[in-house]
């Protein structure tokens, strides 16, 4: 039997890629994830995910990662209600996973408060009957899914590093980083607006900017 883990990253985040990743692997060899070490990703340092991640590619049969840019969340955020078109969004972006992987079942790491729902919603993009097994804590609970947060989460501080290459320190891109908000007010400060890699719908980066507004017109 096939089974594969779906899971995400990055999906609080202000800047960045959402990263939803999905691993597919025999059920015999989940075993061999346990014996690697594979848990939830963010019980695991960067340097230990880094070193996990091929290691779980050898072993899994197929792999694959979609990003969802910070243009994609910010049009369906701005078009309705935040939370149910971004889950929306999200079980659609899992479904094209488990489509290009095609196993028997799927575990996936729900971000809907109703499992099932979501689960529904994943369904109804997938091609053909699979089932799906949606929880909550699903990465600490099923191997399977710990190693695709794990492929997640390495994807996505492979994207936050590139863009701190091109735009310099920009933190971890969390709202409670010290460091990204920083970055924010000082990139609107000498830029008048945001980079596309900023999700400007969400409710600090929009404070931000207002501020900003406010500022720059009781100067005139």
């Amino acid at each position: 039997m096939l089974v594969c883990g779906v899971d995400d990253a990055g999906r609080g985040s202000v800047l960045g890629p959402l990263v939803i990743a999905g691993v597919l692997v025999d059920h015999k060899d989940i075993g061999r994830l346990v014996n690697l070490g594979v848990k939830d990703s963010k019980l695991l340092s960067p340097a230990r995910r880094s070193k996990l991640a091929p290691e779980i590619v050898k072993i899994v049969r197929s792999h694959y990662v979609v990003r969802l840019s910070p243009a994609e969340i910010d049009e369906v955020v701005e078009t309705g209600s935040k939370l149910h078109r971004l889950n929306r969004l999200e079980a659609h972006a899992m479904a094209e996973v488990i489509a290009f992987l095609k196993p028997d079942v799927a575990y996936v790491d729900a971000s809907d408060v109703l499992p099932k729902r979501y689960a529904e919603h994943i369904a109804e993009k997938v091609p053909f009957k699979v089932e799906i097994v949606s929880e909550h804590k699903a990465d600490r609970t099923y191997p399977v899914v710990s190693a695709a947060s794990i492929i997640a989460k390495v994807e996505r501080d492979n994207a936050i590093a590139e863009l701190t290459r091109i735009y310099g320190n920009l933190g971890s891109g969390y709202c409670s980083d010290p460091e990204t908000m920083a970055f924010l007010k000082d990139w609107v400060k000498s830029h008048g607006s945001y980079p596309e890699h900023v999700r400007k719908s969400w409710a600090p980066s929009k404070k931000i900017a207002a501020a900003h507004s406010a500022l720059q017109r009781s100067l005139f």
